[in-house]
């Protein structure tokens, strides 16, 4: 199993050697757990996938964009865009790509666009090839209309995600300073974790934030530091 390198001996860094991790677009790495494990695991499993799609679900913030870009990684799937559903047809948006990757997509329901979405699924199960959908709820609760879209998206595989709980989150911190070569003591991501947002992105976030104050003072990152940052967060 991959690690990232430790740059400080505090049980937080330790920490983030306990969690397996998945190479992402744009060289950041995704963190494996309980919380999205099951989706992980569909993910390694592609291309022998039982039927066409994969249904992610989840609340923001749970790292639905970065498991798409984890899948764009390993397949070279194509992203496609709610405007480009609804302008270009099925096979002009897949291209020679072996797999698409449709983000938000009870959205594209809400638009008005079950047709091409529609239109779009047959396609990727006619030419044998695969779709990835993203989403907050699954599709039983994204109001489809259309029954053949039901009918389709009823026998896609689906896996939920749940928001990342603390040891997750602890690891995504410790990573996200491990990366920019800061160390940080224990109570600092202590005090960020009983202050903070239960998302990737806010971690992501804020480590920037407190990364980018610490350089422009020249100076440690410590709790009263961490406090400044989070006062305007």
């Amino acid at each position: 199993m991959n690690a990232p390198p430790s740059t400080s001996p505090s049980p937080p860094s330790q920490l983030a050697l306990d969690f397996d991790h998945r190479p992402a677009l744009g060289g950041d790495d995704f963190l494996v757990a309980t919380p999205n494990a099951e989706a992980v695991r569909w993910l390694d499993a592609w291309p022998d996938w039982p039927g066409p799609a994969l249904v992610i679900f989840g609340p923001a913030g749970s790292g639905k964009t970065h498991l798409a870009e984890v899948f764009r990684s390993k397949s070279g799937a194509r992203p496609v865009g709610l405007r480009g559903l609804g302008d270009e047809a099925a096979p002009a948006l897949m291209g020679d790509a072996r797999a698409c990757v449709l983000e938000d997509a009870e959205a594209a329901v809400a638009r008005g666009l079950e047709e091409p979405l529609l239109h779009l699924y047959n396609h990727v199960k006619e030419s044998g090839r695969h779709i990835l959908l993203t989403a907050k709820q699954p599709p039983t609760r994204w109001g489809i209309v259309l029954g053949d879209l039901v009918s389709r998206l009823n026998t896609a595989v689906q896996a939920g995600i749940g928001a990342p709980d603390d040891a997750l989150i602890t690891a995504v911190l410790v990573k996200q300073f491990t990366d920019r070569q800061l160390k940080v003591d224990v109570e600092v991501i202590s005090y960020m974790l009983t202050r903070m947002e239960r998302s990737f992105d806010a971690a992501r976030r804020m480590v920037g934030a407190i990364a980018d104050l610490a350089l422009e003072e020249r100076r440690n990152i410590t709790v009263p530091l961490v406090r400044r940052v989070l006062d305007n967060f």
